[in-house]
C-alpha cells in the first residue's frame, strides 16, 4: 500500500494507535481508507515504525505479570462487562465495518454477533484452565497439571471479518492470562480501535490489551521481537506460509490460518432448489469476501448441473447489489480499487481459458455510486481443473461450476486442491453424506449446511495449504494454543525419617 505524505493531509483524519491504555497519535506514512460504495477517501491510517510496535511490547511486557496474577474469575468478569458493551455499542461498530468493509449492514451485523460468541465463550475460562490433579501417584507423592499463559501474545487479522476476526484471537487469549498486541488490517481500521476502547471501559488493565495499525514493517516488528511469544494470523496463504516459517524459526508458537478454495458437491438426489438458494448466499455474500465462501460448485451429473445453471442464472439477475448502507441490497461493494481490478483480471483470465461466463457482472454500474467498488456476481459454467480459475482463491463474487460424473470423481477433485479448508455436500442420502463427512480430506464439512463456520465452542481451521501450524482457532483449542501445560509432582517426607539414596529410575514396581 502507498503512503500518502503527511504534509498533504489533515493529521486530525489519521487514525494512530492504542499502546498501554491511551490513544497514540501517529502520522507516519498514512495510508488512506476509503468509503468502497463511493471511492472517496474518508480519512487515513498510520503505518507503525518498528519502534511503535517496541513500544506496545514494552506496554504489554510489563503488564504481564500482574496480569497474569490475576485469578481468572476476575478476568472473566472483564469478559461480562466487554460483552455487555460490545452490545450497547453494537450498530457503532457495526456501521463502521460497512463504511470502510462495504458489506451489507445485516452481513456486518451477522460478523460481529459471531465475534460476540467468543466473547461470550471466553467468560467461561475458570472452567477451562481447571488443570488435572491425582493424589498418592507413588508412596505419599501428589501430581497435577496447570495451564499457565505465555506471556505477550500477537494477532495479524485480515480485512474481510475487521471486527470477528481479532474477536477469534484477544479475547481467549487475554483470559487466559496473556497480554495481547492486535495488528488488524490498514484497510478497515475503525471497528478494532473501537473495541480496543470497549475493553479499556470494561476495566482491563493498561497495557493488557494494544493496538498497532500498520503494514509488512509492523507485522517484521512483531514477528523479530524476541519478547513476542505466540503469534495468530488470519489471510492468504503466502503470507500466512511466510509468518509460520518466521515466526516458528524465531522460536514462536504459531498458528496461521490460509486461503481457501471451497468446494460445493451438489448431488442428483439433491433438493435442487434449496441447494441453489444457499450457494448463492455462500458465494456471493459478503461479495465472496470470505475465507469460508462457497467457490466451486461440483455437480454430479450434466442434467444437474444444467438445473443448477439454470438456476442461478435465473435468481442471480434478481440479487440486488448496491451501497451496503441499504439493507434492501444483497451484496456490497468490494473493498478498494486494486482488489476490484484484480478480481475482474480473474474473470477476463476465465473467459481466456475457455470457461463460459453465463453470468456476467463486469459491467454493472451502481446509480448514484458510479466510482464505488462494485461489481456484479459472475457466474462459470463448464471449468476444469486445469484452468487459474479454478486453481486460485479469487475472493470475489465468483462461482465457478464443475461438472463431475460421480461422488467419488467430485472428492478427488476437492481431496486433489491444495487447500483444504471448508467444504459442503447436499444430498438426502445419509450413506453419501456419511462417506463424504468421514473420508474427505478438509477441515471443516458441512451436509446441506453452505457455510460450516463452527461455533464458538467448537475451533476454526482447515487442512492442508489451508492451515500452517497445529492448532485451530478459538473454541478449546485456543486454550491450548495461548496456555502451556505445566505438570508439578511433590512429595513432604514425613518428619524424623531418615531416607537412603536411591539410584534406579521411580517406578511402581
Amino acid at each position: 500500500m502507498s503512503a500518502t505524505p503527511a504534509a498533504s493531509i489533515d493529521t486530525a483524519k489519521v487514525l494512530g494507535h492504542f499502546i498501554n491504555g491511551v490513544d497514540v497519535a501517529d502520522t507516519n506514512r498514512p495510508a488512506p481508507v476509503n468509503d468502497p460504495a463511493t471511492g472517496e477517501i474518508t480519512k487515513y491510517v498510520a503505518m507503525a515504525a518498528s519502534e511503535t510496535v517496541a513500544a506496545a511490547i514494552d506496554a504489554a511486557e510489563a503488564a504481564f505479570p500482574a496480569w497474569r496474577n490475576t485469578p481468572p474469575a476476575k478476568r472473566a468478569k472483564v469478559m461480562f462487562k466487554f460483552k455487555q458493551l460490545l452490545e450497547e455499542h453494537a450498530d457503532e461498530i457495526v456501521a463502521a465495518i460497512t463504511s470502510e468493509h462495504g458489506k451489507v449492514l445485516d452481513d456486518a451485523m451477522g460478523e460481529f454477533l459471531r465475534g460476540v460468541e467468543v466473547v461470550d465463550y471466553a467468560c467461561g475460562i475458570p472452567e477451562m484452565l481447571k488443570g488435572e490433579y491425582s493424589k498418592n501417584v507413588g508412596p505419599a507423592i501428589d501430581s497435577w497439571s496447570e495451564f499457565q499463559p505465555l506471556g505477550v501474545v500477537a494477532g495479524i487479522t485480515p480485512f474481510n471479518f475487521p471486527a470477528m476476526v481479532p474477536m477469534w484471537m484477544y479475547p481467549m487469549a487475554i483470559a487466559c492470562g496473556n497480554t495481547f498486541i492486535l495488528k488488524p488490517s490498514e484497510k478497515d481500521p475503525t471497528a478494532p480501535m473501537l473495541c480496543a476502547r470497549l475493553l479499556q471501559e470494561a476495566g482491563l488493565p493498561d497495557g493488557v490489551f494494544n493496538l498497532v495499525n500498520g503494514d509488512k514493517e509492523a507485522v517484521d516488528a512483531l514477528l523479530n521481537d524476541a519478547r513476542v511469544q505466540a503469534v495468530s494470523f488470519v489471510g492468504s496463504t503466502p503470507i500466512a506460509e511466510y509468518i509460520y516459517t518466521t515466526g516458528t524459526k524465531n522460536g514462536k508458537r504459531v498458528q496461521a490460518l490460509g486461503g481457501a478454495k471451497n468446494h460445493a458437491v451438489v448431488m442428483p438426489d439433491a433438493d435442487i432448489d434449496n441447494a441453489v438458494n444457499a450457494l448463492i448466499g455462500a458465494a456471493y455474500g459478503s461479495c465472496g469476501e470470505r475465507c469460508m465462501a462457497i467457490s466451486v460448485a461440483v455437480c454430479v451429473g450434466d442434467e444437474t448441473a444444467d438445473e443448477v445453471v439454470r438456476m442461478m442464472q435465473e435468481r442471480l439477475s434478481k440479487l440486488k447489489v448496491g451501497n451496503g448502507t441499504d439493507t434492501s441490497n444483497d451484496m456490497g461493494p468490494l473493498i478498494t480499487k486494486a482488489h476490484h481490478d484484480k478480481v475482474r483480471d480473474y474473470i477476463n483470465i476465465g473467459v481466456e481459458e475457455g470457461a463460459d461466463l453465463v453470468v456476467d457482472g463486469r459491467s454493472l454500474v451502481v446509480d448514484g455510486h458510479e466510482d464505488g467498488f462494485f461489481l456484479g456476481p459472475c457466474l462459470f459454467d463448464n471449468v476444469t481443473q486445469d484452468m487459474r480459475i479454478y486453481q486460485e482463491e479469487i475472493f470475489g463474487p465468483v462461482l465457478c461450476v464443475v461438472r463431475a460424473e460421480s461422488e467419488e470423481q467430485a472428492m478427488q477433485l476437492i481431496d486433489s486442491h491444495e487447500y483444504g479448508n471448508g467444504t459442503c455436500i447436499f444430498t438426502r442420502d445419509g450413506e453419501a453424506a456419511r462417506y463424504f463427512a468421514d473420508n474427505i480430506k478438509v477441515g471443516m464439512v458441512g451436509i446441506n449446511v453452505p457455510l460450516p463456520v463452527p461455533v464458538a465452542y467448537h475451533s476454526f481451521g482447515g487442512w492442508k495449504r489451508s492451515l500452517f501450524g497445529d492448532l485451530f482457532a478459538y473454541g478449546p483449542d485456543s486454550v491450548r494454543f495461548y496456555t502451556r501445560r505445566k505438570t508439578i509432582t511433590q512429595r513432604w517426607p514425613s518428619g524424623g525419617v531418615r531416607e537412603s539414596a536411591q539410584f534406579s529410575f521411580p517406578s511402581h514396581s
